[in-house]
This record gives structure tokens, sequence and C-alpha cells, in this order.
């Protein structure tokens, strides 16, 4: 096996750069080396900028927020967005990792339901804030509440005592889980979606508007937009009284594709091979003349960069004590 020397940062908080989903995957074909001070490859996210202190490294950017990958500081990127941008780029959205194991793509594919799911609470939706999120999803569960009491487990409009501790475990208990984005960009979806389908509760959906690329979207209830409102909550309602026509719905197809789990390892692998089979010095992308040199002065764009971060930071804080006020 080829043995390369790859490390981790600017993931999110948990994140384990000895252990996670892409060394899991690439240590069946590669001899890996988890190397933190001089990598030849390295993964990172949008959490932080220690990036910058590789600056001879393969960069390779993955992200699970909605953010566009700068193709100016990275080789390669995994991200969202339908974007063609020859070998740098794959669309590998956040539901394929996040939280969950590879075989979850499985069980997802091979679903099985039995009549006693007609006999489950009504609604659920677990949210710990609204912070950078779309006010629709807010606006959507007390809209549907009018109709039903909605059961809140998360941080946000908690109505049952307290938060809950496994998310999953709660959703089980659920016929529908309303399941909407932070917010609305084409291709970027994340657990949302997945979390209910992997307990079959059917979610209520709301963001990206390509979902159809890569769910069956007869398997969900998809809300286009506020005025699209009404008509969901009138096929909620139908659903809810009609049990047949409950399950009929449930024994959709979760997704377009049949075998999804062989699709995506294959364009995964595909994309992270042709890296990795070139020389270290093949496999650079980004260019190291021209304008594109403000991004290769690391000092000068980390030291802008965290007082930027700062300095946000600080207008958040004096914002909060202005609402306070």
């Amino acid at each position: 096996m080829k043995t390369i020397k790859i490390y981790f940062v600017d993931f999110w908080d948990g994140f384990d750069p000895n252990n996670n989903f892409f060394t899991r995957l690439l240590s069946v074909k590669y001899d890996l080396v988890i190397d933190p001070v001089s990598p030849d490859y390295v993964f990172y996210s949008c959490f932080s900028f220690n990036i910058y202190r590789y600056p001879n490294a393969v960069k390779i950017y993955f992200t699970g927020e909605n953010d566009v990958p700068d193709f100016n500081l990275a080789d390669y990127a995994l991200g969202f967005h339908y974007i063609d941008f020859g070998d740098r780029y794959l669309r590998f959205p956040l539901y394929l990792l996040d939280h969950y194991s590879w075989n979850d793509l499985e069980i997802l594919s091979s679903k099985s339901v039995s009549s006693d799911l007609i006999n489950r609470k009504f609604c659920n939706f677990v949210y710990s804030n609204k912070q950078n999120a779309d006010p629709i999803r807010d606006k959507f569960f007390f809209e549907l509440s009018k109709y039903k009491k909605v059961d809140s487990g998360g941080r946000l409009y908690n109505n049952i005592g307290g938060p809950v501790k496994d998310k999953c475990a709660f959703l089980r208990d659920y016929k529908f889980t309303i399941a909407f984005e932070n917010s609305s960009v084409n291709g970027y979806t994340t657990e949302k979606v997945v979390e209910p389908m992997l307990v079959n509760s059917i979610p209520i959906y709301w963001g990206n508007k390509l979902i159809g690329r890569d769910f069956n979207k007869s398997s969900i209830l998809v809300v286009k937009d506020e005025k699209d409102f009404d008509r969901v909550i009138d096929e909620i309602k139908f659903l809810d009284q009609n049990d047949d026509a409950y399950l009929s719905k449930l024994k959709q197809n979760w997704f377009v594709r049949e075998n999804e789990k062989e699709h995506w390892t294959d364009l995964l692998m595909s994309f992270l091979d042709n890296i990795f089979k070139q020389s270290f010095l093949e496999a650079k992308r980004c260019p190291k003349f021209g304008f594109v040199k403000n991004y290769i002065r690391e000092e000068k764009r980390v030291s802008y960069l965290k007082k930027n971060y700062l300095w946000n930071k600080m207008c958040g804080l004096v914002e909060k004590i202005s609402n306070k006020n």
C-alpha cells in the first residue's frame, strides 16, 4: 500500500484527526501516517485558521456548512454545491458522514415499515437555537402547532420539560419530524433530513431546492416557501388522519438511487485516488503567482483573519448587550 502523510485541522469540536470518516475509509487502501508537523496532505474545514500553518501541503477542504470552497487556497474541495471545477471538486453533502456510519446508507436503502408505526405521537421539532437560521423554520413550527401540539425536544421552544439526550431515540416515537435546514442553498443537505429517515419518521423538509436529485420527494413532505405552508399542512393533516395513506407514503424508498452506498463510495474513492496516485508536486492545483500570492503570505493573512474573527465576536457581544437593554 502507498504511504501518505496526512493531517486534519479546523474541523468541528470533537473531530478526531486520528480516527474519523476519512481515515477509516482511506486506511483500507493506503498506509496512513497522521503527521501534525509536516504532512503532505491536509484536510481542513471552516472552524479556524490553522490551515495557514501548512503552506506547502496539498490542501483538501471539506465543509459541513453552507459556504462555497475557496479554490484560491484549496487545491481540492468537498462540499454541497453543484460546481464543475475539473478534478478539484466533488459534491459530497454532509448527510453522508455527519454522525453516521457508512452502513447507515444501507439501512436507509432497505427500509422496513410495520403497521404499528401509525400509533406514534404526532410531530416533533428539535433545535437548540435560531442563531443564523432562516425565520421560516420557527414560523412553520408555530403554524403547524395550531393543528396539534408539536413536541419541541431541543432547547429552542422546549415544551416537554427539558432537552432530550438522545435525538434519534426521541424521533423514533413520532410520525412526522420538522426537518428544516438553517438556510436554503441548492445542494445544501445536512443530517436534518436523514435523522428522521433512520427511524421511519416522515421528514417535513425545507432547504435544498434540488433535494429531489438525491432523495425521493414522494417519501417526504417538501415545503417550498411560506406561501406553501397551507398546502403542506393540509397534506400532513390528511396523512395524520388516514392510516393507509400514511403507511403508503412511509413505504416509499427514501433515495432516488437504489445503490446509494456504492454510488457515493465510487465517487469519493475515485476523487481521492486521483489526488494520491499523483506525486506530491503533481497533486498541487493552486497557482503560485499572480494575485493569488496574497493567500501565500500566511503571516499577514492569519493576522488579518484572527483580528476579523475577534472583531466579529466582539460585535456579537455588543449586539447581545444592546438587545438586553
